[in-house]
């Protein structure tokens, strides 16, 4: 089901019979129609092994079952919101930025160390993000959340993309990622800006960045 964007805090969504979706709790700004929201304790569409990946993980972001007919809108903290809309492939983003999303889509859990190695790893230990990322698969809409907006950039074989990892919101397509550090003279005598780690993203896809270091 599709999001419309109402102003770049806030999308509805229609809901129909036989439809669900799923949001964060408390994202629920307004309804009209016969909607109903319950507490989701079966880790949305992955079933049970993916609500036990996630709290392994430390992402037991709670979620709400949205059914009925409908239509619903959605915010959250005033964060300003970007919707992604996957033509079968796979997004991964940090669960604490999922605002809402089709019920139709395959949730899972992946561990960062499995496509970065050691320096996926590192990347949790450095960013303050989970070692672990969640997953959405298949054909459908998502309302992720940021600061600040939303560029998106395209990842090519000859052009990879160096983000800040505080930056980082999500990213899709066949991307590998990878922690490189950028240590110049002003890192090494104590002066630097923070920014001595880089996260590098090469293949092809897409990585969405927001225009802010701040975490939600």
């Amino acid at each position: 089901m599709p999001f419309r964007e109402i102003n770049s805090k806030m999308v509805e969504a229609t809901v129909g019979p036989g439809q669900k979706m799923f949001s964060q709790r408390g994202a629920m700004l307004a309804y009209k129609g016969e909607v109903s929201f319950t507490p989701n304790i079966q880790g949305g569409q992955g079933g049970l092994m993916s609500m036990i990946g996630r709290r392994v993980a430390n992402e037991a972001t709670p979620l709400m079952t949205v059914e009925g007919s409908g239509t619903v809108m959605f915010g959250h903290g005033g964060h300003h919101i970007q919707v992604i809309n996957l033509q079968g492939d796979t997004l991964y983003v940090e669960a604490d930025r999922l605002l809402a999303f089709d019920g139709s889509l395959q949730q899972g859990t992946m561990f960062m160390g499995s496509q970065g190695g050691v320096m996926g790893m590192v990347r949790g230990q450095v960013t303050g993000q989970g070692l672990f990322t969640t997953t959405l698969k298949g054909h459908g809409a998502v309302a992720v959340m940021a600061h600040g907006g939303v560029i998106e950039l395209p990842i090519t074989p000859q052009r990879p993309v160096h983000v800040d990892p505080q930056a980082y919101v999500a990213h899709h397509g066949d991307v590998r990622n990878k922690l490189s550090t950028a240590l110049g003279w002003r890192d090494m005598v104590g002066r630097g800006s923070g920014e001595a780690f880089q996260l590098e993203l090469s293949g092809q896809g897409a990585v969405y960045v927001q225009a802010s270091e701040e975490k939600l």
